[in-house]
């Protein structure tokens, strides 16, 4: 993998900080709406960008949509201030913080199974790949923060977040919203190391190409389509950031 060009933008990036502090809230704020509809729009939700803005921002609800796609959408804007806090003050990835982080994506959704790993064995439809045993889910997560732990100072930010994000995701460790907790995960490590928010598009090409590269991971063994993937999003991220505050 070569992250040459990311470095190079990332660098870039770097030598215009500290970045005004108008133009950080304002891509804040695009970036929450964007990241929430991207992140629920894959996973199935039906809330147009303009509709997630509108819930977000202005409270309102959108007539004809289920209870469920408002709170999907207000859940995960108070996941990312969560992540956002992780990040401001150092906290360590943990178990725990992964949880919490679930928690928040379930909250007046399934609350019972908010923040808990699944007792239940769980399939994937439309894909290859079945989830390990519920039985040894603790203790595949424990092993994810060993190998993050182990792992973190060996190599490329990206290439970190984007293989916790897609172990985490094999595991499939909740019963539902490991999507978003995966992305979550993904962009709290990006955010940890002074990189913009990764987005994963919802547009169907990519969402699908989202899902072969997930998929070609699991059953194949081959990382590298989806670490491709991520990078790119991140290159369009930094890119982006960098327009904006030049």
């Amino acid at each position: 993998m070569d992250f040459k060009e990311i470095d190079q933008l990332k660098l870039q990036l770097d030598e215009l900080r500290p970045l005004p502090a108008a133009a950080v809230r304002n891509l804040d704020e695009i970036y929450r709406v964007e990241w929430t509809y991207n992140s629920n729009a894959i996973e199935g939700n039906t809330l147009t960008l303009l509709e997630t803005k509108l819930v977000l921002e202005d409270g309102l609800t959108i007539g004809g949509k289920k209870l469920r796609e408002h709170f999907e959408v207000i859940n995960h804007s108070e996941a990312i201030s969560f992540v956002k806090e992780i990040v401001d003050k150092q906290i360590e990835l943990s178990e725990h913080v992964l949880r919490s982080i679930h928690q928040l994506v379930l909250k007046n959704i399934d609350d019972e199974n908010a923040g808990r790993y699944r007792m239940i064995n769980v399939g994937i439809s439309g894909s290859g790949h079945t989830p390990p045993n519920y039985s040894i889910v603790a203790e595949q997560m424990e092993h994810l923060m060993q190998w993050y732990n182990q792992t973190k100072d060996h190599i490329h930010p990206v290439e970190l977040a984007a293989r916790a994000h897609f172990q985490f995701v094999f595991i499939h460790p909740f019963t539902d919203g490991n999507g978003r907790t995966a992305r979550l995960l993904m962009n709290l490590i990006l955010m940890g190391y002074g990189y913009p928010p990764a987005i994963v598009k919802a547009e169907n090409n990519l969402r699908l190409k989202y899902y072969e590269t997930l998929e070609e991971a699991s059953v194949k063994g081959n990382l590298e389509p989806f670490i491709n993937l991520i990078a790119s999003c991140v290159k369009d991220s930094l890119q982006r950031y960098i327009a904006a505050v030049k």
